[in-house]
């Protein structure tokens, strides 16, 4: 049973966090909570789950929140530093996947031996000197750090691989969430095309 209140435009709009909020109605509710328990839900089942250091951001959070719904990956591991899911910009950029997809904190070692303790093939997104056709098809967990300072040495060194996405021109690196979309969108592709191929030899 939800609780109804009509306000004045003055009250809402000292309840608003935009500047130029869009109006109608606001909501309140409890966020879902996940634990370690969760973890194969947030990076098995064969898609692949993400690894998220740091957001420069909450805007980058919420839209690789959005992305990694979107292209089927299974849940989300959040580690320290990284901006707080329900904060009002990412829950926005977010576009509701923010309550559909299971994601958790961890600490770096919590994570990876979760990762490791589900048979994932973790994945490090890298600037350079990675393969630009990493294998992601099977079960994995991508690790996407900031676009500022990268993931540090000591997770890269962790991982079973390192991705490296080419492009041309004169920029240096990627937005965090674009690189990490379009990650997760080559092993939606990856995953589907196997899956055809599979299908072709029954």
């Amino acid at each position: 049973m939800a609780e109804v209140l009509i306000l004045t435009e003055d009250v809402f709009l000292s309840a608003a966090m935009t500047e130029h909020p869009q109006g109608g109605r606001r909501a309140g509710g409890s966020a879902p909570l996940h634990g370690a328990g969760d973890v194969p839900k947030c990076a098995g089942a064969g898609s692949p789950g993400v690894d998220r250091r740091r957001s420069a951001g909450p805007g980058n959070l919420g839209t690789l929140v959005r992305s990694a719904e979107a292209f089927g990956a299974t849940g989300m591991i959040l580690l320290p530093g990284t901006v707080s899911l329900w904060n009002a910009k990412t829950l926005r950029a977010s576009s509701g996947s923010a309550f559909r997809l299971p994601v958790l904190a961890l600490t770096a070692e919590a994570a990876f031996t979760a990762l490791r303790d589900q048979g994932l093939r973790i994945v490090a997104a890298v600037a350079r000197d990675g393969d630009s056709e990493a294998d992601l098809h099977g079960p994995s967990a991508l690790l996407i750090g900031n676009e500022g300072s990268g993931l540090p040495e000591a997770w890269i060194a962790q991982a079973d691989a390192r991705v490296t996405i080419p492009f041309t021109g004169a920029v240096e690196s990627l937005n965090a969430a674009i690189a990490g979309s379009v990650l997760l969108y080559d092993a939606m592709r990856q995953r589907l095309k196997a899956k055809t191929m599979d299908q072709g030899r029954t």
